[in-house]
């Protein structure tokens, strides 16, 4: 039987806020090869990032909510509605470490990642993060959802993790794992329970953020395209928490249309 950490957990647990309340860094960037400037499309009237930074103060406002940007276009749109913002090289290869140089000047412990293009990010989600994060053997938190279809399942754009019995992770990857060998497609159906799809939040430890940051590229890491990846393979461990509400990012310009901005 899986371990309670692997299902999906009534929301009421996560509405208490940890001792230490992580800081939220949104890592920022106009530079996208599917979407170019996605975070100024307009989203229902307002800029996507704006979007996202009144989601994120509407969700948890006792949360500290600083952006990571890569230059004064997304900075001035950001400090003129009231948001604290860090200007960092634009030639920075990840969001992971976008924060990590950020957190230089602020110096938190805990903080948690949240991306620019999810406007409808959750409470629950972001304090899933902060409570599997208080673990002291973690280094990392992020989250899961079970994966509703086959299509999905296969899509390599849509990352998968497996995880061991105590909810920590074993491996991501954009090829469907597990493999369900006696089914005669290696479908995921019918066993859909560890089939979850991963999503882009994450909380971090201040101490890993700087090992990060200053390591080079695994090879996993290279092959993939997954930057969780050179964590998992340094040893880092990643928990990984179960939420029943799948993520709602903006890949490309018809996520748009696919959201309810009212």
């Amino acid at each position: 039987m899986l371990a309670t950490t692997q299902e999906v957990i009534p929301n009421e647990f996560y509405f208490m806020v940890p001792t230490k309340t992580p800081t939220i860094i949104v890592p920022a960037r106009l530079a996208s090869v599917r979407f170019p400037r996605k975070l100024l499309a307009d989203a229902g009237g307002k800029p996507l990032i704006l979007r996202t930074a009144d989601r994120i103060k509407e969700q948890v406002p006792e949360f500290d909510l600083y952006f990571a940007v890569d230059g004064d276009e997304l900075k001035n749109l950001l400090e003129s509605s009231g948001y604290n913002v860090i200007v960092t090289s634009p030639h920075l290869s990840s969001g992971t470490d976008r924060i990590a140089i950020a957190n230089r000047i602020l110096n938190r412990e805990l903080l948690i990642n949240v991306q620019a293009d999810e406007p409808m990010v959750m409470r629950d989600q972001i304090l899933m993060l902060a409570d599997a994060l208080s673990r002291p053997d973690v280094s990392i938190s992020t989250l899961a959802s079970v994966f509703q279809s086959d299509e999905d399942f296969r899509d390599p754009n849509q990352v998968k993790v497996v995880m061991d019995n105590n909810g920590y992770a074993l491996y991501f990857s954009r090829a469907p794992i597990p493999f369900a060998r006696d089914t005669q497609s290696g479908s995921f159906l019918g066993n859909s329970i560890h089939a979850y799809k991963h999503m882009g939040l994450y909380g971090y430890k201040r101490e890993f953020l700087e090992e990060f940051v200053t390591s080079e590229e695994g090879e996993l890491e290279r092959i993939e395209k997954l930057e969780q990846l050179r964590a998992l393979q340094a040893g880092f461990r990643i928990a990984v928490r179960i939420t029943e509400f799948a993520s709602v990012g903006v890949d490309v310009p018809s996520d748009l249309q696919k959201i309810d901005f009212s």
